[in-house]
């Protein structure tokens, strides 16, 4: 099959050659005359083929790449299925089914398929199409996902997209729905989960292990859970034996599925809600009441327009974290802005724990888990980053 071709400035192959995945529009000589979403191929100045990607003529980043290879390839349904068993057979590796039956199943540069995202939750795929060149191959994906046994697939989009013409624009199942909510399990213990209302595909998947970690800590402490959203963080505490969580969210109908999982694991005496701003909760809290303070913000840096805003609102934040803790407490805090990278994050911290001139200790550097991996070859994917902190 012939593909048109994008060929790229002399001396602007480098990093491709290094294979990052994204090809930026300022390096490009020739746009090839294709539509948005075509399959491409990308050629060094000298004619040298680099690669196959999504191209993308109206974005900065021209061309997503998928593929590298010095040799013509053919990109077919075949193609897909096998990157598709791939991403699943590394999952199959991670997860007792028995004890975790919700994970990232494809993680978009993370496991070489840029533009995808697809979420399980127990028998239900969560699909996000998040490029034009992924909608021209989702009947191929969804034929994928129902190789692997998932029946129930639900496409999750922010925006219309002209998916399938059979079904309206939107967020919408792919063929049967699945009755919500669903409870999954992680580590053994169950949340509620509604993919169809859910932030994100419907859970924050991400910080499974986090939450794992903390309540390895919890047992007999007072712990306090800010943007606790469904309460993931507050359930393993509890069930970790923790005296007294508290959970805090500014949205009413966060803290309500927060409750519903606490109902669920039925540790409501050691539970108790609130309905608030998280900023204006730490102010008004009193010290030395927390062993425990959990920092994990929604994205405060949805561009790198918005950087210094953030930066200044996660110092904040840590401020009044270890303003709060008891000495000897712990403090989880974490970003989840791919614009604040981990070297300016841990300097954001290091300036609020400054000031709050305290003794404090790095126990751990966090990240994503294993099913969210990163491209080492792009460093962007490295979105979450989190610090395990000892405050005396």
């Amino acid at each position: 099959m012939l593909y048109k071709k994008l060929v790229l400035k002399s001396g602007r192959e480098r990093s491709s050659r290094n294979r990052h995945p994204w090809i930026f529009s300022g390096a490009v000589k020739v746009m090839p005359n294709a539509e948005n979403g075509e399959i491409i191929e990308v050629r060094t100045n000298a004619d040298e083929l680099i690669g196959y990607g999504f191209f993308s003529p109206s974005s900065q980043i021209t061309c997503r790449l998928f593929e590298f290879s010095e040799e013509p390839k053919v990109i077919d349904d075949n193609y897909w299925f096998a990157k598709i068993e791939n991403a699943f057979h590394l999952r199959k590796q991670l997860f007792n089914p028995a004890e975790t039956n919700c994970y990232r199943l494809l993680h978009a540069e993370g496991d070489f398929f840029p533009g995808i995202i697809v979420d399980v939750y127990g028998e239900v795929a969560v699909l996000q199409l998040l490029v034009k060149g992924t909608e021209h191959i989702s009947e191929t994906i969804i034929q994928g996902l129902n190789k692997l046994g998932f029946k129930f697939i639900y496409l999750k989009t922010k925006q219309s997209t002209q998916l399938l013409e059979q079904v309206e624009q939107g967020s919408r199942w792919i063929g049967e729905s699945h009755p919500m909510p669903i409870v999954v399990l992680e580590h053994g213990i169950p949340f509620s989960v509604n993919v169809e209302t859910g932030q994100k595909t419907g859970f924050f998947i991400d910080q499974r292990e986090n939450r794992k970690l903390t309540a390895e800590w919890s047992k007999g402490k007072t712990v306090l859970n800010t943007f606790s959203y469904s309460g993931g963080f507050s359930l393993y505490s509890l069930a970790a034996g923790a005296n007294l969580v508290h959970s805090v969210d500014s949205s009413k109908d966060a803290i309500a599925l927060c409750d519903a999982n606490i109902q669920l694991q039925g540790s409501q005496r050691k539970h108790e809600s609130f309905v608030e701003d998280c900023f204006d909760f730490l102010k008004k809290a009193p010290e030395n009441l927390y062993d425990i303070i959990i920092l994990d913000p929604p994205a405060f840096a949805k561009n790198a327009r918005s950087v210094d805003n953030a930066a200044r609102g996660y110092k904040n934040l840590n401020a009044l974290g270890f303003q709060k803790v008891k000495p000897g407490g712990l403090l989880f805090t974490y970003s989840c802005s791919q614009h604040i990278d981990k070297d300016l994050f841990r300097k954001i911290v290091f300036s609020a724990a400054a000031e709050s001139r305290r003794n404090v200790r790095v126990l751990r550097q966090l990240s994503q888990p294993e099913d969210h991996p990163i491209n080492i070859y792009h460093p962007e994917g490295e979105y979450l980053k989190g610090l395990m902190l000892l405050v005396d």
